[in-house]
């Protein structure tokens, strides 16, 4: 009898999964300088804004209000994963999206939590699997990334720079089409292009006309043009397509959903680019074939 229960709680022990392992917190502060709290299996760092001086409704808020970045670390398997959110002034947006993009993150989410905030603050929620040693420094890049931004202007920026934009439009659509292919919509000097993708919700295929789709609307003149729209994608396409608007140095400025329910899922980014025409439709001319690969 007793060798039977010894049995039965060896089978038990052995049956019984093993206890997750916890990230390598040394080489997590290490890498970011930062020292994790660990707590379920979790180590998180985090950095309160309290660098800057955020109002919101005419409320000054403090980081314990949300206004801290964070990053947390946990294992999987032999793998690492990391999730976070970077808070953001605009004017640290690109230069942290593009530093995550660099360094082996993913940018999963880029969207407002407040309204009436001055200065305006933005959420760019990141990701990742992989060693720690390469997650760790992704973050750290990001952060550092976001540093150099404020070294340089304590107080955020109000513009994306460049030149300025003729108040008149003087596009031609035939130079645009050429690049970018299909036929585009002109109005007053301004070009715009629309392109379609398809999903189904509620049983019914939606398209284009019902807002599923990627456009781009071009203004100002060849020289020094701006271009705004929307990017409709799938998950697997996010990653390649903000690779390549930030190589064109266009600035994605909100990343998230418009629908619920519908198969396949499709992903939303809005951007605004400053460039020569020809240039910018290029960069988005490349977007799109990342898009569609």
């Amino acid at each position: 009898m007793r060798t039977t229960v010894a049995l039965l709680f060896t089978a038990l022990a052995l049956a019984r999964p093993a206890a997750a392992k916890e990230p390598d917190a040394g080489t997590i502060e290490r890498i970011t300088g930062l020292a994790p709290e660990v707590k379920d299996g979790v180590a998180k760092v985090s950095v309160p804004r309290s660098d800057l001086s955020v109002t919101v409704d005419g409320v000054r808020l403090a980081p314990f209000q949300g206004l801290t970045t964070w990053a947390a670390f946990a294992r999987s398997g032999d793998k690492t994963i990391v999730m976070g959110d970077m808070t953001l002034a605009e004017d640290e947006v690109s230069p942290a999206m593009s530093a995550a993009l660099d360094n082996g993150l993913e940018v999963t989410a880029l969207h407002n939590h407040f309204s009436f905030d001055h200065p305006p603050i933005l959420f760019m929620h990141i990701g990742g699997t992989g060693t720690t040693e390469r997650l760790a420094t992704g973050v750290r890049k990001t952060l550092d990334a976001v540093k150099e931004v404020r070294a340089r202007a304590a107080t955020p920026g109000e513009g994306f720079g460049g030149a300025a934009i003729p108040a008149t439009s003087t596009l031609d659509p035939k130079s645009l089409e050429a690049i970018l292919g299909g036929t585009a919509q002109a109005k007053d000097g301004m070009v715009k292009f629309v392109f379609g993708r398809t999903t189904s919700m509620h049983g019914s295929t939606m398209g284009a006309a019902m807002g599923v789709n990627t456009w781009a609307a071009f203004a100002g003149s060849p020289e020094a043009a701006v271009v705004d729209g929307d990017v409709a994608m799938l998950e697997s396409e996010l990653q390649g397509v903000l690779k390549a608007l930030r190589a064109a140095k266009i600035n994605v400025v909100a990343i998230h959903t418009h629908m619920i329910h519908e198969q396949p899922r499709i992903m939303f980014l809005h951007y605004w680019g400053k460039g020569t025409a020809a240039d910018l439709a290029r960069g988005i001319k490349q977007a799109l074939a990342t898009e569609r690969k």
